[in-house]
């Protein structure tokens, strides 16, 4: 049975409009001696949780060491959008990894998005879940690429659930006047986060995983069996999932340089009266437009506009948040100039050059997946899916993905910093000329 703790309202996670929302959470103790699994999962967010879930349903014994609070860190911040595909196009990806790979990851995508909404069904997971995603053409010279690659979905992916809108049907979806297109999805989801975590939290308790919370891995060795090893102790297990993401540190130098921490922002308004929401999104979808460092929002269930926009590059987050993600919001929203700001806060994720997911296994028995580049809520999650299948022993999709390639940053983590700011500050010009 996992050691369960008194219920209480999400002490130690940020203060955000998620955390002051969410459902009532159990408190894991840390771990103090030794333990005995299986597996033995390092890292609390969606990868990990959805990897022990899957693992405890197959009959594994699972161990998940958290550094924090379960879903502190991405998995409990994010903009809570759940969408088809890759943060790559279809037609790039035919062009990298040929058709028929292609092919399989759209596939894959899509599962990954019926997962998320399988899990919340079969677990009872309350956590806001809406359907429709808009993404939004923010240049005029956007909408082609839009409406082609909404006509390229349909007609070589068979997915009918996506068309184009043209500006005058987006600017009465969308109550601003920034945006010239936008293709309609109505298979993607958005939901609460941190509530979805914690119901897969959740589940896999009852499923029978061990949970410790405030256990940081300070270092690990693989073998036969692999050593975890805590400040309060340590756990044996036959095999390890690394499921750190941008939270991954120093602790295995052969996937660090795959990745880079990014921090992005977020705030929540005050619950905004019902005629003024549905002015801002009228069908009550999430939005996302088609800059490189992209603005993304939605309203919550008591109808706060929840509005994610800018990033930093640094180990610092901006001294004040609300100010700092407000000028992006009033660029898309300037009727909203005098709306109280309740919550601002963000978060740490990790991308990779190419925005591809990085899975692999570092030993036959040690298995990661990390660098979802603002994609993890079904990438994630359905990577966690993917690595119990193939831990035991069904290995054909791990290997679909594993096989993609994954640049190393220039410099590796030593002079990956300079490069991607340099980069960034280039697209960031990019996205504020016209065009």
């Amino acid at each position: 049975m996992t050691a369960r703790g008194t219920v209480e309202k999400l002490l130690g996670h940020t203060d955000s409009y998620y955390a002051a929302s969410a459902n009532p959470a159990p408190v894991y103790p840390a771990l103090d001696g030794s333990e005995e699994a299986d597996v033995c999962v390092i890292g609390g967010g969606y990868t990990g949780l959805s990897s022990a879930l899957h693992l405890a349903e197959r009959g594994y014994r699972v161990v998940v060491l958290e550094a924090e609070r379960l879903a502190w860190g991405a998995s409990g911040r994010n903009g809570g959008h759940v969408g088809v595909g890759q943060r790559r196009g279809q037609e790039d990806l035919e062009k990298m990894l040929g058709l028929d790979t292609a092919r399989q990851l759209w596939g894959m995508s899509v599962e990954a998005v019926h997962l998320v909404e399988q899990l919340i069904e079969k677990h009872n997971i309350s956590c806001d879940l809406k359907r429709g995603i808009l993404h939004l053409a923010a240049k005029r010279s956007h909408n082609e690429h839009l409406r082609q690659e909404a006509e390229l979905l349909q007609e070589r992916y068979g997915y009918e659930q996506i068309r184009y809108a043209d500006e005058a049907e987006t600017r009465s979806l969308v109550g601003s006047e920034r945006f010239f297109g936008a293709q309609v999805d109505d298979g993607s989801l958005h939901l609460h986060p941190l509530n979805f975590a914690l119901g897969l939290a959740d589940a896999a308790a009852a499923a029978g995983v061990t949970f410790f919370e405030h256990s940081r891995v300070t270092r690990y060795r693989g073998g036969s069996p692999c050593v975890v090893e805590t400040a309060g102790g340590q756990v044996r297990a036959k095999n390890v999932v690394l499921a750190c993401n941008g939270y991954l540190g120093k602790l295995e130098p052969r996937m660090a340089g795959k990745i880079m921490p990014i921090n992005n922002f977020v705030l929540a308004t005050e619950p905004l009266p019902e005629s003024l929401a549905r002015e801002l999104i009228a069908n009550d979808y999430a939005l996302q437009d088609t800059l490189f460092v992209i603005d993304y929002w939605k309203l919550s269930a008591d109808n706060r506009l929840i509005f994610g926009g800018g990033e930093n590059y640094t180990s610092r987050f901006p001294q004040d948040i609300r100010a700092f993600v407000r000028k992006y919001m009033l660029r898309v929203y300037p009727q909203l100039a005098d709306t109280r700001i309740d919550f601002g806060w963000g978060g740490t994720l990790a991308i990779t050059m190419n925005r591809m997911p990085h899975l692999g296994r570092l030993e036959p028995n040690i298995y990661y997946s990390q660098g979802y580049s603002g994609h993890g809520v079904p990438t994630a999650t359905f990577a966690g899916k993917v690595i119990a299948e193939a831990l035991a022993g069904t290995e054909e999709r791990f290997d679909v993905l594993a096989q993609i390639p994954t640049p190393t940053f220039p410099g590796g983590t030593l002079l990956r910093w300079p490069g991607l700011v340099a980069g960034m500050l280039y697209y960031s010009l990019k996205d504020k000329l016209g065009g």
